[in-house]
């Protein structure tokens, strides 16, 4: 198994990698809406609103699965938590401009709350 860790993703806040590189895929951790912080060191602040969240979690995907030599084109699978279905529509929209005309497989969870009341969540496995 390799690490894979990348300065212009979101750090990790707990026990756990950004990603792990194993048996020909790369698994990436949830990642929330953080924008980059401004400077080095400062604590990262959360986008404003779901649409953003989702623009900058999947921001944090794509540079880390960049630092792991693929790209988005590269994703098999995709889970996205949102602690709302209503957000779903707006989640679902920037989704789609990101990945474009590449469908991976993807389940959309609601859940009650997530961490640092974000309202939007995604993990991603690539081939690696």
């Amino acid at each position: 198994m390799e690490l894979i860790h990348t300065h212009q993703a979101t750090p990790p806040a707990g026990h756990y990698s950004q990603a792990v590189r194993a048996n020909g895929f790369i698994f990436v951790s949830g990642q929330l809406g953080f924008l980059p912080p401004a400077a080095p060191g400062e604590r990262p602040a959360l986008a404003s609103g779901a649409a953003a969240q989702t623009r900058e979690a999947l921001r944090s995907v794509r540079a880390i699965l960049e630092a792991a030599g693929a790209s988005l084109a590269a994703v098999a699978s995709v889970t996205v938590y949102i602690p709302d279905v209503a957000l779903w529509d707006e989640v679902n929209r920037v989704y789609e401009e990101c990945f474009g005309d590449h469908r991976p497989a993807r389940a959309i969870v609601p859940t009650r709350e997530l961490h640092y009341g974000a309202l939007v969540e995604i993990s991603a496995v690539a081939v690696a």
